[in-house]
């Protein structure tokens, strides 16, 4: 993949739960050179990756970073799990635990349905972004991070339903997990900002339509890794 221009910062962010990196670009993008660390093989993921347990990882190399940023699995507080009751993994404790051990600023993500395991979250939306689509995201900042979220503008286009691509009528899309259409995954890569992740003709529609459905759109962490680098630049440099 050749990445988009940008101009580097000279800072590192150390992103985990990385997926096909979403959040990754986005800190790209605002100038950071990018590691993703996932328990899982990432094969579209456009920066250096290690695969590895993130806690871990965290507690282990987190402070040689200037920033990290977690994402831990939301699926145990989705609203989908809310009717299916499965048991997931719940590890926003376990990692904020760790990037409390590196003295370094952190950004933990998660769903709205886990605002109780998160401290003083702010609300991200793509409106928020002139992104077509609604979808609200909470961060936890950190380690002295702090930042003020946009303004949140109303919700006022009509949004399509879910596998289903946008119209005049109905601008903004509504992207979830099911048995999507290579068109509408492709739409939806599009509308996110990943088009690296967009499935070829003849590639597989399962894999992309799980990557674009968990991700979250790089606009979010573009903005978070601006504002950050502010507080960053005041910070004290990496140890040695």
């Amino acid at each position: 993949m050749i990445l988009p221009p940008r101009t580097p910062n000279g800072l590192t962010v150390l992103d985990t739960y990385c997926c096909s990196g979403g959040m990754g670009m986005g800190y790209y993008l605002a100038g950071y050179d990018v590691v993703g660390v996932d328990i899982a093989p990432q094969p579209n993921y456009p920066f250096p990756f290690i695969q590895g347990d993130a806690v871990e990882y965290i507690r282990e190399h987190g402070h040689e970073y200037h920033l990290i940023h977690g994402s831990p699995p939301c699926q145990a507080k989705s609203n989908l799990n809310a009717y299916n009751r499965k048991v997931y993994p719940e590890l926003i404790h376990p990692t904020r635990d760790a990037m409390l051990t590196t003295g370094r600023p952190f950004v933990i993500e998660n769903v709205e349905p886990a605002a109780d395991d998160l401290r003083d979250p702010i609300l991200l939306c793509g409106p928020m972004f002139d992104l077509p689509m609604y979808r609200h995201r909470l961060f936890e900042l950190g380690g002295g991070l702090t930042l003020t979220a946009p303004a949140h503008p109303k919700h006022v286009a009509l949004c399509t339903r879910n596998g289903y691509l946008p119209t005049p009528e109905k601008p903004f899309m509504s992207i979830h997990g099911g048995r999507h259409s290579r068109a509408w995954q492709n739409a939806a890569c599009d509308a996110m900002g990943m088009p690296w992740i967009k499935v070829p003709a003849g590639g597989n529609i399962p894999l992309g339509i799980r990557e674009v459905c968990e991700a979250i759109p790089p606009a979010y962490a573009q903005w978070i890794g601006e504002q950050a680098a502010r507080h960053l630049v005041l910070a004290e440099p990496l140890a040695a």
